[in-house]
This record gives structure tokens, sequence and C-alpha cells, in this order.
């Protein structure tokens, strides 16, 4: 295997790694830049704002339960 292929691999192996650590990021960043941002908390979509206050946007319907590697179809 070329260097090329051993990166290519080691790079796909770290991509929820990396995609989580960039979201994370980005989330911070929002607040910092005096934005709001939107998360899920319990059944709810909660806003929250840079001053650490939050305000309930609307309820969620319940999570869908899935496993490790299950795919789903989004429609």
């Amino acid at each position: 295997m070329n260097t090329q292929e051993q990166t290519m691999r080691y790079l796909e192996e770290h991509i929820p790694d990396l995609a989580s650590a960039a979201t994370k990021q980005a989330y911070w960043q929002a607040l910092a830049a005096g934005s709001s941002v939107l998360e899920r908390e319990n059944d709810s979509l909660v806003e929250v704002f840079p001053d650490g206050s939050r305000k309930i946007i609307k309820p969620l319907p319940a999570q869908t339960p899935t496993q490790l590697g299950q795919r789903l179809e989004i429609a």
C-alpha cells in the first residue's frame, strides 16, 4: 500500500472525529461572534444565546433509535 492510500485510509477512519470537532468549533465560534445557535434539548428545539440564556422554539418528535452502521433513508 502506498503512502497516498495510507493517508486516505487514515483520514477516512477519522472522519467522525473530525466532523465532531468541526461541529463543536462552529458552535462556539457562532456564540463568540454574537449569534445564537439551535440545538436539541430533551424533546425540544432550543435557541441558545451568547449570554447563556435559552428559548424553547418548539417541541420535537421523539428521536429515531438507530444502531451503529444502520442506514436510514430520508424522504
